[in-house]
C-alpha cells in the first residue's frame, strides 16, 4: 500500500481531524445559544435546542481540547443520532434529501473518536504522559 503521508503522521492527523471537527461543531452550539455566527436568534436555554446548544458548545470545546475525549465523543455521537432521528429522518429516508448528512457525519465522527484515541495533540495525551510520573512520585513518597 502506498501512503501519501508517512505513518508517523497518522496520529497527528487524527488530532487535526478532532480539532477541525470540534471547531465546526462549536459554531453550531454558539449559533443556538448566542445567535453567533448567523442571524438566528438564540434559543430558549431550557428547551431541546438549548440543551443541544450546550452540548455542542461545551462538548465541542472539550473535544477541541481533547479532554475526556472518549466519553464526551460518545455523548455527542448520541446527541447527533437523536438529532437525525427527530429532525431529519421524518422528512424522508435519504439523508441527502432530508438534510441529515451533517448530523450523521458528526455522529460517525464522534463515534470514531469514542473508540479511538484523540491523537497526540490533546490534554488526554498529556494526562497519559504525566500519569507514570505521578505514580513514581507517589511510590517515592510512600
Amino acid at each position: 500500500m502506498t501512503r501519501l503521508f508517512p505513518a508517523p503522521w497518522a496520529p497527528r492527523l487524527l488530532s487535526v481531524l478532532r480539532i477541525g471537527a470540534a471547531l465546526l461543531f462549536i459554531a453550531h452550539g454558539t449559533q443556538k445559544l448566542f445567535g453567533v455566527p448567523g442571524t438566528r436568534p438564540p434559543v430558549e436555554l431550557m428547551s431541546q435546542m438549548g440543551v443541544a446548544g450546550v452540548l455542542e458548545t461545551f462538548g465541542g470545546l472539550l473535544m477541541l481540547l481533547g479532554l475526556f475525549t472518549g466519553p464526551i465523543a460518545f455523548l455527542l455521537a448520541g446527541e447527533m443520532a437523536v438529532a437525525y432521528l427527530m429532525a431529519h429522518a421524518p422528512r424522508g429516508a435519504w439523508p441527502l434529501l432530508n438534510g441529515g448528512e451533517l448530523p450523521l457525519l458528526y455522529a460517525l465522527t464522534w463515534l470514531f473518536f469514542a473508540a479511538a484515541a484523540p491523537g497526540p495533540w490533546s490534554l488526554d495525551a498529556l494526562r497519559r504522559e504525566r500519569a507514570p510520573e505521578r505514580r513514581s512520585t507517589q511510590r517515592l513518597a510512600a
